[in-house]
């Protein structure tokens, strides 16, 4: 589960990815703020504004984190072995 955990907060070259933390950490809150309010009144619940943004808060972080994945920077070792 430890392993599970740090893979998913690091990218393919296992430094630590502060998209996939920020993504991951908004889409909890706004799962569990949104689980929460079902079992509150009506007069408590979150904007509509606010839900929209941390949505897209999450969606955008996660999906930077993924286009990094697929189009990453090349190093500098593949590029000198197709010059070559």
């Amino acid at each position: 589960m430890k392993e599970f955990l740090k893979g998913l907060f690091t990218d393919e070259k296992n430094k630590p990815s502060s998209k996939r933390f920020v993504g991951v950490l908004a889409g909890l809150t706004l799962c569990i703020t949104l689980f929460a309010n079902s079992f509150s009144s009506a007069d408590i619940k979150p904007a509509p504004e606010l839900v929209n943004a941390v949505a897209m808060l999450s969606f955008g972080a996660l999906g930077l984190a993924s286009t990094d994945k697929i189009f990453g920077k090349k190093n500098n070792n593949d590029s000198n072995e197709t010059k070559e």
